[in-house]
């Protein structure tokens, strides 16, 4: 029986420290109720029920991140598909119009080009 209390209160120890911790390093903001001195004080007068209440009362639970502030990833995020579409259509059409260029340019071989070492002068 013992080494039940032994282990028992090894075990309170450590949540004891842990929850002393936890309150020192806790940003003021999400600290609720009382201020921390007040809490590490009554953590530690009062061992197992004050760090319970610490974790149960006395600390603020992070906020989640509403939907319209969290980043995605660039793939779920529309303007981005938006702007990788627009851009896919720029160079198609950069493409065709090179393409229209080339043929205009294949379709007239007697005209004096400067680039072309066979022109005619």
């Amino acid at each position: 029986m013992t080494r039940v209390y032994l282990i028992g209160g090894v075990i309170a120890l450590a949540f004891i420290i842990y929850a002393v911790i936890d309150c020192a390093l806790a940003y003021r903001d999400r600290v609720r109720a009382l201020p921390k001195p007040l809490w590490i004080l009554l953590i530690l007068v009062l061992p197992i029920i004050g760090a319970i209440l610490w974790f149960t009362l006395g600390k603020e639970r992070r906020r989640s991140i509403p939907q319209s502030n969290a980043k995605s990833a660039p793939d779920d995020d529309p303007a981005f598909l938006r702007r990788l579409a627009e851009e896919a259509e720029r160079e198609e059409r950069i493409r065709q119009l090179e393409e229209q260029l080339n043929q205009l340019d294949d379709d007239q071989p007697d005209r004096k080009r400067p680039d072309r070492p066979d022109a005619k002068d």
